[in-house]
């Protein structure tokens, strides 16, 4: 399908470019992983939407081991992100985000991989999982970590 290409079993390749008329055929595409592209939308239009629609994403470009360690963390508490590879020209896209991996949980961007792990070893990473609904609440056991 146009502009979305699965890399892994949990990465999917999203082209957040704005197709040329010649290769759209229609309005919207979609995958089995509730991605969608409007071809009318620009970049950042779609990178907001996407932000939006998911309660924990990942922007990252590939082979990024950054990326890894995030996912690998994330799973251990029970989420499972949404993570979108970016080319270098859909990196400036990103709204106030300089570096990837770039994380977002509920809409709001939370850094990179230090600023991940630093709200997971203070205790805020938990409680704000649960306030966005990308993990289950009060049965969450406390003493359950990464390190």
């Amino acid at each position: 399908m146009q502009g979305l290409r699965r890399c892994s079993n949990d990465v999917v390749h999203l082209d957040l470019t704005t197709p040329t008329p010649a290769t759209t055929n229609s309005s919207t595409t979609s995958s089995s992983s509730s991605l969608s592209i409007d071809v009318e939308e620009s970049t950042e239009a779609r990178i907001q939407r996407l932000i939006s629609e998911h309660p924990v994403i990942i922007f990252t470009r590939s082979s990024c081991c950054m990326c890894h360690v995030m996912k690998k963390l994330l799973a251990t508490i029970g989420v499972n992100p949404t993570v979108i590879e970016l080319d270098d020209h859909e990196i400036a896209a990103l709204p106030d985000a300089t570096r990837t991996p770039a994380v977002f949980i509920g809409g709001a961007s939370v850094g990179g991989l230090e600023s991940l792990v630093a709200l997971h070893v203070s205790g805020h990473l938990v409680p704000k999982l649960v306030q966005v609904g990308a993990l289950w609440g009060p049965s969450w056991p406390s003493k359950r970590g990464f390190f």
